[in-house]
């Protein structure tokens, strides 16, 4: 009696163990996504508005041409000086942006005649001349204001700006 109840429990054991699919314990696993990104290269940065260099433009405006001595004229620059005082900085600092951009080194980057046009003629500059247009969108829609400046005041700041 005692065997076939150790021999019953030994085939119920062996039926209960043997008849079931073991389930595999699932750990942690990490598995690496592919990079479903593409490499871009890097766009070349544009040069701004103010930065860029064009020294044929002459914009729009009643100066046609505007002749520079080599000397610098003290006496006119110091009236320019007064001038741009008075009128441009509001929205001009000499060095460094503010509403508009820096005169400091213009002539390096415009023609006289396009820096006098823009003092005389601001309106139509921004509506007709293509990089007076570029900078009134880089100066976040601010236009130059028009002075009522004359030619001669206008000349001044011109040659005070020779000496930023």
């Amino acid at each position: 009696m005692k065997a076939k109840i150790i021999t019953l429990l030994f085939i119920t054991l062996l039926i209960s163990c043997g008849s079931r699919e073991e389930k595999k314990k699932e750990g942690f696993s990490y598995k690496k996504k592919e990079t479903t990104e593409k490499t871009v290269a890097p766009k070349a940065e544009k040069t701004p508005p103010s930065k860029q260099i064009d020294l044929t433009n002459k914009g729009v405006g009643p100066i046609k041409s505007v002749s520079l001595a080599a000397e610098v004229d003290q006496t006119m620059a110091a009236h320019g000086a007064d001038v741009y005082k008075k009128m441009c900085t509001a929205c001009h600092r000499t060095n460094k942006k503010f509403i508009g951009p820096p005169p400091t080194g213009i002539l390096e980057r415009r023609t006289p005649e396009w820096v006098m046009n823009m003092i005389l003629n601001p309106e139509q500059m921004v509506k007709e001349d293509p990089l007076a247009k570029e900078l009134l969108k880089e100066f976040n829609g601010s236009p130059m204001a028009n002075q009522g400046l004359s030619e001669k005041d206008a000349r001044a700041v011109l040659e005070y700006f020779r000496t930023l």
